[in-house]
């Protein structure tokens, strides 16, 4: 990825004659079977580019509780945007409840912020929405005659774990943003995907959210690498979230939800918080360990690696005398061999 990057041919993306991100725009936009695409420095800008694209101001956009837009983006949409959002409670699976999607609709009436977008998340919390579940949402938006987004930074990850490709993911939604920096490991990087005139309108307002980047292909050259090398190997980090899950149930203090693609939530009592986080660190892990711990596993992780976090794990609460000792063979089984884990 370095070489790619420090090969790359570039340009001034802000008059839009780089010709490396230009390629990496046409190439998103093409997998995700859309129009056109944006590059943009982050996923959080591409994300309230797209709300602001779709909403003007004194406009409102629905969206999940749990969704990263809503809760982990600071803010923006209304801060920056003047875009109110209606948040509503997402149902265990991810899902809005499209009864709920319905109600929150405001009537035309001038006491009232106009409901502009519905904007859902994929993945979400590690769980994938179900296929059938957002063509039936896309056809309710389409009765309200709504916008509809899709905060897609793990949207490969979806696909991978469903076994779609990024082009059906991405179909049923108006825009979708994609991240090049979480699973497929570039350091930097997002895109915006969607019709040509909408992106027109994100990309100015790219530049009025500070945005506009000059010799960016740079860090496009790392954004088409991965594109290149790292979507199909997403698989792998699944199946290490398998192994890292089954070594974790082996710890009687931890509760282990349910994993569906590179991501594992784990309860810690209260009281292990801190001391179990201080406890890895001494031990070179570094954690940020609350009630629920979400561990993800991505190209830089192993299971190697996987293996020696919850053995410090299982020897932390054998200090505390309640440790159980059989994290070590489920650990094991879990890798389905006593010898090196190689993944597939």
């Amino acid at each position: 990825m370095l070489e790619a990057m420090s090969a790359a041919l570039v340009g001034d993306d802000v008059w839009g004659d780089d010709p490396t991100v230009s390629k990496l725009q046409q190439v998103a936009a093409e997998q995700a079977g859309k129009e056109a695409a944006v590059f943009f420095p982050s996923g959080t800008q591409s994300n309230l580019a797209a709300l602001m694209a779709h909403c003007q101001r004194g406009d409102e956009y629905i969206v999940g509780q749990d969704a990263h837009t809503y809760r982990y983006e600071g803010g923006g949409a209304a801060v920056l945007g003047s875009i109110q959002p209606q948040p509503i409670e997402n149902a265990l699976d991810g899902t809005l409840p499209l009864e709920k999607i319905r109600a929150a609709v405001k009537p035309d009436d001038s006491h009232f912020a106009r409901t502009q977008l519905l904007a859902l998340e994929n993945t979400i919390g590690g769980k994938v929405l179900p296929e059938a579940y957002v063509q039936e949402a896309a056809r309710l938006v389409r009765d309200l005659g709504i916008g509809f987004h899709l905060d897609g930074a793990r949207a490969w990850n979806a696909g991978v774990a469903s076994g779609r490709s990024i082009a059906d993911i991405c179909a049923p939604y108006d825009s979708v943003s994609l991240c090049f920096s979480k699973g497929l490991g570039a350091p930097i990087g997002s895109v915006l995907v969607g019709s040509k005139d909408l992106m027109d309108i994100a990309r100015r307002w790219r530049k009025v959210l500070g945005g506009g980047m000059r010799q960016s292909g740079y860090l496009a050259a790392a954004c088409l690498y991965a594109l290149e090398h790292h979507v199909s190997r997403l698989s792998e980090d699944h199946a290490n979230a398998q192994i890292l899950a089954a070594g974790l149930d082996g710890v009687d203090e931890i509760r282990v939800k349910a994993v569906a693609t590179n991501m594992v939530f784990a309860e810690v009592p209260a009281e292990h918080c801190n001391p179990l986080q201080d406890y890895l660190r001494d031990n070179g892990i570094l954690a940020a360990v609350g009630r629920t711990t979400r561990f993800v596993t991505h190209l830089d992780v192993g299971a190697d690696q996987l293996h020696r976090v919850v053995s410090t794990i299982k020897g932390y609460f054998r200090l505390q005398g309640n440790g159980r000792s059989d994290g070590a063979e489920a650990m094991a089984q879990a890798m389905g061999t006593s010898g090196p884990y190689r993944a597939h």
